[in-house]
């Protein structure tokens, strides 16, 4: 679901305008995910102490973890929202949540808007967005629109862009 910023009034993933105010939805205030490099054995290599409380705080809240398997980078999603991931390109006017666009995302085949990731309070699903690449999780490709469940540990491919989910 888009969150509408003037009214906040939740939309359909795509909506171009709030139904309730007539606002545009394609402007974000804030990023939905925080993107936090960490070490080989899983500690933050900034040592501050505000940068850990941070840090903490963010992962404390977040259900579930998304690892770009290319760069070692995790993303946290907050339960009961959709994630939209792909790219940005130009002037497109739907951005998506999850922006892939600095990991090289084109190189590796991810479409502006490749995939859906649902987070629930009980499950966690992806349903690819009827991208040109398509999606496959561990190896199967999955069919367009229809939502796949997701366990912890699993593989999704955006193309040729992998990506490991991980439930906390």
């Amino acid at each position: 679901m888009i969150t509408c910023p003037s009214c906040y009034n939740q939309e359909m993933v795509g909506a171009l305008f709030c139904s309730v105010c007539g606002a545009q939805l394609t402007y974000q205030s804030r990023s939905p995910t925080d993107t936090v490099q960490y070490n080989e054995d899983g500690s933050v290599p900034d040592s501050s102490a505000e940068t850990r409380a941070i840090n903490q705080t963010s992962d404390a809240a977040a259900r579930v973890n998304l690892r770009l398997i290319q760069t070692g980078q995790n993303i946290s999603l907050e339960s009961g929202a959709d994630y939209t991931i792909g790219r940005i390109s130009g002037t497109q006017p739907i951005l998506p949540d999850i922006d892939l666009t600095p990991y090289h995302a084109y190189e590796g085949g991810v479409s502006r808007l490749h995939a859906t990731i649902r987070v629930s309070e009980d499950s966690v699903s992806v349903s690819d967005l009827g991208s040109a690449n398509g999606t496959m999780v561990n190896g199967q490709k999955i069919p367009s629109y229809e939502p796949h469940p997701l366990h912890s540990g699993d593989i999704i491919v955006l193309g040729k862009f992998q990506i490991e989910i991980k439930f906390s």
